[in-house]
Parts: structure tokens; sequence; C-alpha cells
């Protein structure tokens, strides 16, 4: 299983919302809409996925020298 990295090309704050759209091959706009929307209904939710994803998401320039 491979890691979906952050994308630290194109970050607003931390790069998660556009890692996860290069993964799922969506436009980081709706990702970062729905993430917008999901935290308006569902703040400590929200904020604690976040939290978790920028833990846990590898940078991009990082995934190289894991997989080697």
């Amino acid at each position: 299983m491979t890691p979906w990295p952050k994308d630290l090309a194109h970050r607003k704050l931390t790069g998660v919302c556009a890692g996860i759209a290069n993964r799922l091959g969506l436009s980081r706009v709706t990702v970062r809409i729905v993430a917008l929307i999901a935290l308006i209904l569902m703040p400590p939710l929200t904020l604690a996925a976040y939290l978790l994803a920028v833990l846990i998401m590898p940078p991009h320039r990082e995934l190289k020298r894991w997989l080697d």
C-alpha cells in the first residue's frame, strides 16, 4: 500500500486537500469545498480528521525516499 502524500506544491495550508485530490483524481477546489462544508456541518470531527491527516500524510518530497 502506497502512502497518500501531501501536495506541497499546490498547498493552501498544509497540502492535505491537494494530496487527497491528486490521489483520487479530483479537482483540488472540489476537495476543498467538500472539506469546508464538512467543517461547517461537523466541526470537531472534521478538525480531528484534518489534524490526523496532517500528522500521518508524508510530504511528497519524502515519498521517494520511503519507497526506496
